[in-house]
């Protein structure tokens, strides 16, 4: 009886402090100053497993691993109020976060990605491997490809398959791309052999190439001469180029072939563009160019004009022909100058990524 007597007083209690406006306290939070912080971050993670929660705790370094699974181990039981109050510091504790920042120099450079210089990248990227800021395959990582090239003619198989394989992505296809195929195919099927290759091995090439790489003296000048005086006939007129090329040849025939090589003119168009990528060159090229070079009907400019139009539709190319009949003939000058905006027109779309040259033509 005295247990119902009691019972009865403390359930009209209730609604008597309610009316009263009264609110009972809230309960005290259960002290945890008692736990480490790895024993809190230990009984965050336990309640978000049973949740269901699939945590990435290998992205934690291996140190802090260990001592959350040592925690983890040691708790043993804990009760409802100290669980509740280190889930409540936890939730307390992310809502005065205001940002988070990556965690490591791999994930700063996938947030920066295409907003750094690339030397200063691929440094970043040798000290986050380990290798610091001497590592010797970021000096070969930061090599130009002709230094490259000429070192790799002379090295093994194995060498350039291991080259491969330490570079970069980018890097490794771009090396391909500029040794002779043949080269480039053995070298590719090389880096089979390359499983078993200790890292003692790849160490040792790797400091034997960024040493040949350190003693190449450095040059005033990033672009091979043949490429540098091509650059400047693309901009000469054409009577002074085809001069300047023929004493060349006297001269020099090997330079004179790689001037060739890196000179685009007018002329070059048919060999150069592609049938499919015309309608988008003629896009970037200016109308009042092109129907002043048809207005010449020139014999040494025909054959580009007439490559030109017949891979355009018919109606274009004879809606431009009858605009060009109506314009008097131009002068000398006005047709080279003329010819030589829509060869730096196309250039230009070349050296933007938006057009892909053909290779030139073998000279015999």
């Amino acid at each position: 009886m005295s247990g119902s007597s009691i019972a009865v007083p403390s359930a009209n209690l209730a609604p008597q402090r309610q009316a009263a406006g009264r609110a009972a306290p809230p309960a005290p939070r259960a002290r945890t100053d008692h736990l480490s912080g790895a024993q809190k971050a230990a009984i965050v993670m336990r309640v978000l497993l049973a949740e269901g929660v699939d945590l990435p705790l290998s992205r934690l370094p291996e140190q802090d691993q260990a001592a959350m699974t040592q925690a983890l181990a040691s708790l043993r039981l804990i009760d409802r109020p100290t669980m509740c109050a280190v889930v409540e510091e936890f939730v307390e504790m992310l809502e005065q976060v205001g940002m988070s920042f990556p965690e490591s120099i791999e994930d700063a450079l996938t947030l920066l990605d295409g907003k750094l210089d690339s030397k200063v990248s691929t440094r970043l990227r040798a000290v986050a491997r380990g290798g610091g800021g001497d590592d010797p395959w970021s000096v070969v990582e930061l090599a130009e490809l002709p230094a490259l090239c000429a070192i790799l003619q002379n090295e093994s198989t194995v060498v350039g398959a291991v080259v491969l394989s330490k570079l970069s992505t980018e890097k490794a296809a771009r090396l391909l791309a500029a040794l002779p195929r043949h080269t480039a195919q053995t070298l590719a099927l090389a880096v089979a052999r390359t499983d078993s290759i200790s890292p003692g091995a790849v160490a040792r090439i790797g400091q034997s190439l960024a040493d040949q790489l350190r003693d190449i003296p450095a040059r005033a000048f990033s672009s091979p001469s043949a490429q540098r005086i091509g650059n400047i006939l693309n901009s000469s007129p054409s009577a002074l180029r085809d001069q300047l090329l023929s004493e060349m040849e006297q001269a020099n025939r090997d330079f004179a072939s790689g001037v060739r090589r890196s000179i685009f003119t007018f002329q070059d168009i048919p060999q150069r563009v592609g049938a499919r990528d015309v309608a988008s060159v003629l896009r970037s090229l200016s109308e009042d160019d092109l129907r002043l070079i048809l207005s010449a009907n020139d014999v040494g400019s025909r054959p580009t004009m007439d490559f030109l139009l017949d891979n355009i539709s018919k109606r274009l190319a004879e809606t431009m022909r009858e605009d060009a009949s109506a314009l008097p003939k131009p002068s000398a000058e006005a047709l080279d100058a003329a010819q030589s905006r829509v060869a730096a027109a196309i250039r230009a779309m070349a050296d933007a990524g938006d057009l892909d040259l053909l290779p030139p033509p073998q000279q015999g």
